[in-house]
């Protein structure tokens, strides 16, 4: 039996998992690293590299259940190695867009009802 989680024993194993997906695909890779690996290295021997070659490190961002990570980082064992693929479009133009056309739908509402106020008295 393999030892992880603090058992004793100089070969301590860490089990962590790679996951990446895509619209159509979402994958994980168990994986079962010596004691000191780093994100790198679980990104290297996932083969999901090698796989979706759309994945470029230097665009791509890498985190640990939610959290931004660098490739260099250790991991520990029970990790989630997350690479997130780009954004389609920006959030916080998308944001601005979005209110930008609820303050015309508002200014258009809000018109009509002063219009209509004035009208009245």
């Amino acid at each position: 039996m393999a030892a992880t989680d603090g058992a004793a024993g100089g070969g301590r194993r860490l089990r962590v998992e790679v996951v990446y997906a895509r619209p159509e695909q979402q994958l994980l890779v168990p994986l079962e690293l010596p004691e000191g690996a780093t994100v790198r290295d679980a990104l290297d021997r996932s083969g999901l590299l090698q796989r979706f070659p759309e994945i470029d490190l230097k665009v791509n961002r890498i985190g640990i259940f939610g959290k931004l990570t660098k490739l260099e980082n250790p991991l520990q064992s029970r990790d989630r190695v997350e690479i997130y693929r780009p954004l389609i479009a920006d959030p916080k133009a998308v944001r601005k867009q979005r209110a930008a056309a609820g303050k015309q739908m508002r200014k258009g509402a809000g018109s009509q009802s002063s219009e209509s106020e004035s009208g009245d008295s």
